[in-house]
C-alpha cells in the first residue's frame, strides 16, 4: 500500500495554537478510584464539531443556522464550535491567526457575526433537540489578549517574561492557575457562555495542561447553572480527568494506531491491542471520543483515501465511545484542516463530483448505532479471524442483539473466516449506497480493499 503522506503522529512539536497530541507512549496517571458517571444518552450520541470560518463560505453563525437540518438529518447530536472569540493580532499565524490564540473570552469574533446571531444559533439547535458546546481554551491566550493587564496570571521564566505554554507555540502566552484570581476568572467566564448564553457544555483545548482540581471546582460551579453540564476533555491516557470533572476524553492511543495500520506499519490487530489497553489504563465505565479526523491533523480522505476513510469512520462509529464528524467530513471534503487552514479561509467544498453517496452511508450508520442499544454500552467482544494483518473483526451485544463488524483495513482483497458461534444465524445489515455486495455467508467472509459488513442476529429467547 503506498505511504501516506503525514506528519509523524508522535511529534510533540505541532504548530502553536492547535490542538497538541500527547505522547502516546506516555503511561497513564495512576487511575482514580471512580469515574464519573455520564449520562446514558451520550454514550449513543454523535458529536459534529465545527470550524465556523470555513463550514462555509460565509464563515459565520447564519450559515450554521442554515445548515441545522442537515445536521440533524445525518444523526447528530452535539454541535461543538472550535473557539468563536476574537484572535490575537500579535505574533499571529498566516492571515488571520489561530481561533486557539484568544483576544478576549467574554466577547464574540465580530466576523462570525453578532451575540444575538450566536443566541440564535443554539435556540435554533435546541428547536431541533440539538445541543451546543463550545471550545475552551484555558492554558493559554493570545499575546494581545485582555488579560495582559494581569501579567501575575502569566507563566514567566526565571527573568519574569512570560512564556508559551510550550515553547513551539509561539503565537500564544501560558496562563499561571497557582493565581488564584485566574481560576476565580476563568470559571466565571464558562458561567457566564453557559448562562447567558444557554449552552450545553465545553470542549476543553488542551486539557490536561490545566490542574485537574482546578477542572473539578469548574465542574461543580457549572453544575449548578445546568446539571446536565457536558465537558469534553482534549486529552488521552489521562484518567484523573474523567473522575470528577470531565464526561469523555480522546482515544488518541487508538488513533494513533490506526494511523499506523492505514500506513502499513501495524497489523490490523492493533486496533484490539490499543483498545484493551486503554481498558486496562481506565477504570470500567470511562467514556472516550472515537475520530478519524479532526481540525488538528490533515483530513481522512488525504491520509487514508476515500474509501479508506470511510471505513476508518465505520469503525469509529461501531466500536464503544462517541464518534466525532469533522467539518464536511461527510461529504469527503478533502480541504485542508490543519496548517494552512487553520490560519486562513479555505472553506469546505460541500458539493465535490464523483464520490460515493457517503453522506447516505453515514446517516445510515448513524441509525444503525442509535437503532441497537448494544453499540451504546461498553461490551465490545474481539473475534478471531485468519487475516489478523487485515481485517479487524468484533460483535456488539446486549441481551438482545448481536452485531459482527468486519473491516478490513488495508487496500488488498481479504478472504476468510472468523471465529463466531452460530455463524449461519447472522444476516448482513444493507445499507444503501454500498456497492460492495456480500459474496459469502459467515463465518466465511470475502472483502474488498478497504471493504466492510455489518452482520445481526436477534438472540433467541430463552426456552
Amino acid at each position: 500500500m503506498k505511504k501516506l503522506q503525514q506528519n509523524t503522529l508522535l511529534a510533540l512539536t505541532v504548530l502553536a495554537g492547535l490542538t497538541i497530541l500527547p505522547a502516546f507512549g506516555d503511561e497513564a496517571d495512576s487511575s482514580p478510584p471512580q469515574i464519573r458517571k455520564s449520562p446514558d444518552w451520550l454514550r449513543s450520541a454523535v458529536v459534529y464539531e465545527i470550524f465556523p470560518q470555513n463550514f462555509s463560505q460565509k464563515g459565520d453563525f447564519n450559515a450554521i443556522t442554515q445548515k441545522l437540518d442537515e445536521l440533524k438529518d445525518l444523526g447528530v447530536d452535539i454541535l461543538w464550535l472550535m473557539p468563536i472569540h476574537p484572535v490575537g493580532e500579535k505574533l499571529k499565524k498566516g492571515s488571520r491567526g489561530s481561533p486557539y490564540a484568544v483576544r478576549d473570552f467574554y466577547a464574540i469574533n465580530p466576523d462570525l457575526g453578532t451575540a444575538a446571531d450566536f443566541k440564535r444559533l443554539v435556540e435554533e439547535a435546541h428547536r431541533r433537540n440539538l445541543k451546543v458546546i463550545i471550545d475552551i481554551v484555558a492554558g493559554q491566550t493570545a499575546w494581545d489578549s485582555v488579560l495582559m493587564e494581569h501579567p501575575d496570571y502569566y507563566l514567566k521564566d526565571a527573568t519574569g517574561k512570560i512564556i508559551p505554554p510550550n515553547p513551539a507555540w509561539t503565537d500564544v502566552a501560558g496562563l499561571n492557575y497557582q493565581n488564584q484570581e485566574l481560576r476565580r476568572y476563568m470559571i466565571d467566564m464558562m458561567k457566564y457562555w453557559l448562562k447567558d448564553f444557554n449552552l450545553d457544555g465545553f470542549r476543553c483545548d488542551v486539557a490536561y495542561t490545566v490542574p485537574v482540581d482546578f477542572w473539578e471546582a469548574a465542574r461543580a460551579e457549572l453544575e449548578t447553572i445546568n446539571p446536565r453540564v457536558i465537558i469534553i476533555a482534549d486529552a488521552g491516557a489521562k484518567p484523573a480527568l474523567l473522575s470528577k470533572a470531565f464526561d469523555l476524553d480522546y482515544s488518541w492511543n487508538l488513533y494513533s494506531a490506526v494511523n499506523r495500520i492505514m500506513d502499513s506499519t501495524s497489523p490490523a490487530s492493533s486496533v484490539q491491542q490499543s483498545w484493551e489497553h486503554t481498558r486496562q489504563q481506565f477504570p470500567r465505565g470511562a467514556l472516550h471520543l472515537r475520530f478519524a479526523d479532526n481540525q488538528s491533523e490533515p483530513r481522512a480522505v488525504v491520509r487514508y483515501s476515500l474509501n479508506g476513510a470511510l471505513a476508518v469512520q465505520t469503525l469509529m462509529l461501531t466500536l464503544d465511545g462517541v464518534p466525532l464528524f469533522y467539518n464536511g467530513m461527510e461529504v469527503g471534503d478533502a480541504t485542508e484542516s490543519t496548517d494552512p487552514a487553520m490560519f486562513e479561509k479555505m472553506p469546505v467544498f460541500w458539493s465535490p463530483g464523483g464520490r460515493p453517496p457517503l453522506r447516505n452511508i453515514y446517516r445510515e450508520l448513524i441509525q444503525l448505532r442509535k437503532q441497537y442499544a448494544a453499540f451504546a454500552n461498553d461490551n465490545v467482544v474481539w473475534l478471531e479471524n485468519t487475516l489478523p494483518g487485515q481485517v479487524v473483526s468484533f460483535m456488539r451485544r446486549d441481551a438482545k442483539d448481536e452485531l459482527v463488524v468486519l473491516i478490513n483495513l488495508s487496500s488488498g482483497r481479504a478472504y476468510g473466516s472468523v471465529e463466531l458461534p452460530a455463524a449461519d444465524e447472522f444476516k448482513p445489515v444493507h445499507i444503501s449506497g454500498r456497492s460492495d455486495a456480500v459474496g459469502s455467508v459467515l463465518p466465511d467472509f470475502q472483502l474488498s480493499g478497504f471493504g466492510w459488513f455489518i452482520y445481526h442476529r436477534t438472540i433467541p429467547k430463552a426456552q
